[in-house]
C-alpha cells in the first residue's frame, strides 16, 4: 500500500507529469495497480527513493515521512523490478532505460555535475547513490537522503571524505555507524580506512578513541588507520628520546628558520615522535597481509617526507641505501643537510635513516615478493632482507645511537 497519500490531488498532479510518464510498452509489464501508485509516489516528489529488492517494496522520502508502495508482480521478480526502475527513470530523467549507460559512465569518471545529485537520489539504484556520496558537491542535506537510500559503511566512508560532512551533525553519526560495522570489516584495507576516516577532529569522544587504540593492540590495520589520521597526535605518547634536549638546544634555530631537515629530527625525537614509530614498528613485526605492508610502507615514506620532497623514488632498499649514503656524505649540497650537520654532528646516522624511510614503498617489496597473494609467515619471510634494515633505521631514530 501507498502510505502518506492524497489520491484527489495526486492524480491531478499525474495528469500534469503525463508528458515524463513511461511510454505503454514499460506500463504493460505491471500491475495496474502498481503502475497507478508508482505514478502517485512520482507525483508527490520525494526526495529520495529506495526499492527493497527482497520484499518488493519502493519507498520513497519526503517532508512528510515515508511512503511505500508494495508491489506485486505479475511475473519474474527480477524482470518486474526492472520494469519499475525502467517507469521511475522514465519519470526523473525523461529516461525509459533505468539508470543510463552515460550516468554510469560519467559517475564513475567523477564527471557528474552537482546539480545532477539530486536526481541521481531518485532513481532508486544502488550505484547511483553511491555515485552521489562520493561527489564533492554533495551537501547534508543532500548525504541525509544518500544515507536514507542506502546504509553502507562504503557509503559512510566516503560521505566521511568530505570535508562539508565531517563538519555537520551527520559526521558523527556516520562515524558511529562505521565504528559499529568496523568488527565485521573483512577486509584489511577497509578496517584501515574505517578507522582513518572516523578519527578525524570532532567525530569520536575521547573515552571512544582510547577504547579503540586499546583494540588496535591486536589489529595492525587498525594501527595502520591510527598512523594515518594522527600522525603526530597518537594516543599514548612515549618520552621523548634522551638526547631531545640536546637536539632541541643545536637545532631549534635551524626549524624556526624553516630547516626541513632540523624539523623532522626535532619531530622524531619527541614523545610523539617517538610514539609513532614504535607504532609503525609494531606494524611492521608481524604483518598479516601485504596489503598491510604496503600501507605501513607509505605511512613511512610520508611521516619522512620532508627528507624527499620529490616522493617515492620506487627503490629496492639497496640502491635507496646507496642514494642515501651520497646524501647524507655529499651532503655540502644540500643546504638544509649541511646546517644540520654543523650545528649537531652527531645527526649523520639520523638524516641517513630518514633519507632511507623516506624511500620506503612498493620498488622495495617487489626485488623480493613479486607474488601479491603471498600472505602469512610466508610472506613475512620472504619480506624478512627488507623489514629487517628497515627495523634497524626506526630503533636508529627511537634510541639516537
Amino acid at each position: 500500500m501507498l502510505d502518506n497519500d492524497n489520491d484527489n490531488d495526486n492524480e491531478s498532479k499525474i495528469g500534469r507529469n503525463a508528458a515524463l510518464a513511461p511510454s505503454p510498452s514499460f506500463v504493460m509489464e505491471l500491475a495496474s495497480e502498481d503502475t497507478f501508485r508508482l505514478n502517485v509516489l512520482l507525483a508527490n516528489k520525494p526526495k529520495a527513493i529506495r526499492i527493497d529488492e527482497s520484499k518488493l517494496i519502493v519507498y520513497g522520502l519526503s517532508d512528510k515521512g515515508e511512503a511505500k508502495v508494495e508491489l506485486k508482480p505479475a511475473g519474474r521478480p527480477e524482470q518486474y523490478l526492472r520494469a519499475v526502475k525502467e517507469l521511475i527513470s522514465g519519470h526523473i530523467l525523461g529516461s525509459p532505460g533505468g539508470y543510463p549507460i552515460y550516468l554510469k559512465r560519467w559517475t564513475r569518471m567523477g564527471q557528474m555535475r552537482d546539480e545532477s545529485l539530486e536526481q541521481l537520489l531518485m532513481l532508486g539504484e544502488p550505484e547511483a547513490v553511491v555515485a552521489a556520496v562520493g561527489s564533492p558537491g554533495l551537501t547534508e542535506e543532500l548525504a541525509r537522503r544518500a544515507w536514507w537510500a542506502m546504509e553502507d559503511a562504503d557509503n559512510a566512508r566516503r560521505m566521511l571524505e568530505n570535508p562539508n560532512i565531517v563538519a555537520c551533525s551527520l559526521g558523527a553519526e556516520l562515524a558511529a555507524y562505521v565504528l559499529d560495522y568496523l568488527p565485521f570489516e573483512t577486509e584489511t584495507d577497509s578496517q584501515t580506512d574505517s578507522v582513518r576516516v572516523i578519527l578525524k577532529p570532532g567525530l569520536l569522544e575521547p573515552a571512544t578513541v582510547a577504547d579503540l587504540w586499546a583494540k588496535s593492540s591486536r589489529k595492525q590495520a587498525y594501527l595502520v588507520g591510527f598512523l594515518q589520521a594522527l600522525p603526530d597526535a597518537l594516543p599514548e605518547p612515549l618520552p621523548a628520546r634522551a638526547d631531545a634536549e640536546a637536539l632541541a638546544a643545536a637545532l631549534e634555530p635551524l626549524r624556526a628558520a624553516g630547516n626541513p631537515v632540523a624539523r623532522q629530527l626535532l619531530r622524531v625525537a619527541s614523545g610523539q615522535g617517538q610514539r609513532y614509530l614504535k607504532t609503525v614498528g609494531g606494524v611492521l613485526d608481524k604483518p598479516p597481509n601485504q596489503d598491510v605492508v604496503t600501507a605501513a610502507f607509505d605511512c613511512l615514506r610520508d611521516y619522512c617526507a620532508a627528507l624527499r620532497p620529490d616522493g617515492d623514488p620506487k627503490l629496492a632498499l639497496a640502491a635507496v641505501q646507496a642514494e642515501a649514503e651520497r646524501f647524507v656524505t655529499e651532503g655540502q649540497t644540500h643546504a638544509a643537510v649541511r646546517e644540520v650537520l654543523a650545528a649537531y654532528p652527531g645527526a649523520r646516522d639520523d638524516i641517513l635513516a630518514m633519507r632511507i624511510l623516506s624511500a620506503a614503498g612498493y620498488g622495495m617489496i617487489r626485488p623480493v615478493l613479486s607474488d601479491p597473494t603471498t600472505l602469512g609467515s610466508l610472506m613475512r619471510r620472504k619480506l624478512k632482507p627488507v623489514i629487517d634494515p628497515l627495523q634497524s633505521y626506526i630503533d636508529r631514530l627511537r634510541t639516537g645511537g
